[in-house]
């Protein structure tokens, strides 16, 4: 995945002015009132966009959409990338494209309703995905998630408590030639960063370190 930092600074920076924007607008419920830890959604805009990701996908739990969703449609938006995002519930398809709309991102974002691991499973080479540790059956998606192993990113959101053996690195790993690097990005979230060992790789690159962008006032 080659790095674009001009992707990844548009990509906070419009992900930033959402959060400073929508803060206190009741009719965007997703607005950082509610968000935890809203650094992280920066930080997971600017490292899709930034990445140049072609296919994103996220698997919700029955919560719907959540701020992850508007991190990954803003970095779609400025990269043209495809953004998928599997919903459980079918209603939540029209709330989704409403408080999507709030922000200008309707068009950014492909809702599909169904059993994610079935709708998965149509979806090959996924370069950055967010699996919701709360979904039932989010281990089977470990197992059967086709992610592009010349180099993609999967991040888990809402770890409240680790499964023993739960972890995408471990089911990763036991492919031959692949590698895994997993680091936890704020509370209860795990990113994932997933390429071909040095010796598999024709032009012999290797992932060695994640981008971050900082800003001061």
């Amino acid at each position: 995945m080659k790095w674009s930092p001009q992707d990844a600074m548009q990509a906070y920076l419009h992900t930033l002015q959402l959060c400073n924007t929508h803060s206190n607008d009741e009719d965007c419920p997703l607005g950082t009132r509610n968000i935890i830890q809203p650094q992280c959604m920066e930080f997971i805009s600017a490292l899709a966009a930034g990445n140049q990701a072609k296919l994103m996908v996220q698997v919700t739990s029955h919560q719907g959409i959540n701020p992850l969703t508007i991190a990954l449609a803003v970095a779609a938006k400025h990269t043209k990338a495809r953004f998928v995002c599997i919903l459980l519930q079918l209603q939540d398809l029209e709330n989704s494209r409403a408080q999507l709309s709030c922000y200008d991102l309707e068009d950014a974002v492909e809702l599909v309703h169904g059993n994610p691991r079935e709708v998965i499973m149509e979806f090959k080479n996924i370069d950055f995905a967010i699996i919701d540790y709360k979904f039932e059956g989010f281990l089977r998606l470990f197992e059967i998630i086709d992610v592009n192993l010349r180099g993609s990113i999967v991040v888990v959101s809402n770890i409240l408590e680790r499964t023993i053996g739960a972890s995408i690195s471990e089911v990763i790993k036991g492919r031959t030639g692949v590698e895994c690097v997993t680091r936890s990005i704020g509370e209860g979230m795990e990113l994932t960063r997933i390429g071909l060992m040095s010796c598999c790789q024709p032009q012999k690159k290797r992932f060695k370190r994640f981008h971050a962008i900082t800003f001061e006032d």
